[in-house]
């Protein structure tokens, strides 16, 4: 997922985004407990993703302050 693709996205969008990796994240999480995820590196990549989601949803905060 690129950031400039991010940040053309608005907020609202990009808070279901957020609640969608972390569910992703978290089913990630319960293969890899069982056995069933074939590339753990999925785990990583999807760690990534929610920060890049964070730091656009933070920036466009900053710039809502100013």
């Amino acid at each position: 997922m690129k950031p400039s693709k991010l940040r053309e996205t608005n907020a609202v969008e990009l808070n279901k985004k957020l609640a969608d990796l972390k569910r992703e994240l978290l089913n990630l999480r319960f293969q890899n407990a069982t056995g069933q995820l074939a590339n753990p590196k999925q785990i990583d990549a999807c760690k990534k993703d929610i920060a890049r989601v964070m730091t656009i949803l933070r920036e466009l905060e900053i710039k809502a302050q100013d």
